[in-house]
């Protein structure tokens, strides 16, 4: 059955179409469900701000990384854990946990979730969302956390679930990316977007610019560049984006393009980046090349690192091909300091 030819399709048909292929695939299919069916509970949990209870506060207490817990994070990751009982996966690797939980160790799959991304911004009704990752397990692992140690181009599934003015999931089987939309009236996800396809460049860019200070010469000189607009080397005006949402973000540059950055920095918690590769940068990254994007470290691709430890953290610049590209070389070009200098006047790296 073909997402494309189906704009109505509801998730359930969708995922047993992608589950006739394998019994993995159809494993994964069983685990999506449980997904959404978790993330309609999460989406209602949000949608009632303060008449929830304050779930936006914090809680006194720290995840297996360090940061701050709030007590939404804590329910989402006990309303996600509690759908995946029973469900055909080996382990979960969750933020919220410092170890993967054993859930059935013959299972074919293994997941890794980030319950709640972006919860410092519940209580502003900004767009916040869960991201997840799935892989098949690994045979007769010795340890749960072989399943997740390795690249990301592993993954056979991989999406993430928005709350915002509209609840989506959004996934990819490695066959493209497509939108399911929740129909609140008949508690569905339908398809609303198939085949997303990011446009190839863009003027659009989004980063913290109040860490300014701290980034590297690299990250500095890309955003120099595209401040000075048409009169600097890139020789086009741009518009800065920066919603502090991570899946918000990535949204935004599946709808309409652009690039997002969150370098490594200066600052001693920032020296291998901020975010987390194996449950947000791998599953992100998959999306997005899977629409024709790119995601990359600001030097590596994303998908082909493999991670040291569960909560390993990187840097992360993904979006359209064009300027994540233009990033990488910012970070490798050894023609790059030439190109800069005083000598060549305007000549920048576009006027070569």
């Amino acid at each position: 059955m073909s997402a494309a030819a189906a704009p109505n399709l509801d998730l359930d048909s969708f995922l047993a179409a992608v589950g006739r292929q394998d019994d993995t695939l159809a494993a994964a299919g069983a685990v999506l469900r449980q997904i959404a069916s978790a993330a309609i509970e999460v989406a209602n949990l949000i949608s009632l701000g303060q008449l929830g209870g304050g779930v936006g506060v914090t809680v006194g207490t720290e995840n297996s990384d360090g940061d701050t817990q709030r007590k939404i994070d804590i329910l989402a990751n006990e309303i996600f854990i509690g759908f995946l009982q029973g469900c055909p996966v080996a382990a979960v690797l969750s933020e919220e946990l410092s170890r993967p939980l054993v859930l059935d160790p013959a299972a074919p799959v293994a997941l890794a979730i980030d319950p709640l991304d972006g919860s410092s911004n519940i209580d502003t009704a900004t767009a916040v969302g869960t991201i997840f990752s799935i892989v098949p397990a690994i045979v007769k692992a010795t340890e749960p956390a072989e399943h997740f140690l390795r690249p990301g181009r592993h993954q056979i599934a991989a999406g993430f679930v928005i709350y915002g003015s509209q609840t989506s999931l959004v996934l990819t089987f490695c066959d493209g990316v497509h939108v399911f939309t929740l129909d609140r009236e008949a508690v569905v996800f339908r398809l609303a977007i198939p085949n997303v396809s990011i446009p190839q460049d863009s003027v659009e860019y989004a980063i913290n610019a109040s860490n300014y200070r701290h980034w590297g010469g690299s990250v500095r000189a890309y955003v120099d560049d595209c401040v000075t607009g048409i009169d600097g080397p890139l020789a086009r005006n741009h518009n800065m984006r920066w919603i502090a949402s991570l899946v918000a973000e990535a949204y935004r540059i599946l709808a309409r393009g652009g690039v997002f950055l969150y370098p490594a920095d200066q600052r001693p918690s920032y020296f291998a980046g901020r975010l987390r590769l194996i449950y947000e940068a791998n599953p992100i990254s998959l999306l997005i090349e899977q629409a024709g994007g790119a995601a990359t470290d600001a030097v590596q691709r994303i998908l082909d690192r493999r991670p040291t430890e569960l909560h390993a953290r990187t840097p992360f610049v993904f979006g359209s091909s064009e300027p994540v590209h233009r990033i990488v070389r910012y970070h490798t070009d050894p023609q790059f300091s030439a190109e800069r200098s005083p000598l060549f006047g305007r000549r920048g790296l576009m006027r070569l």
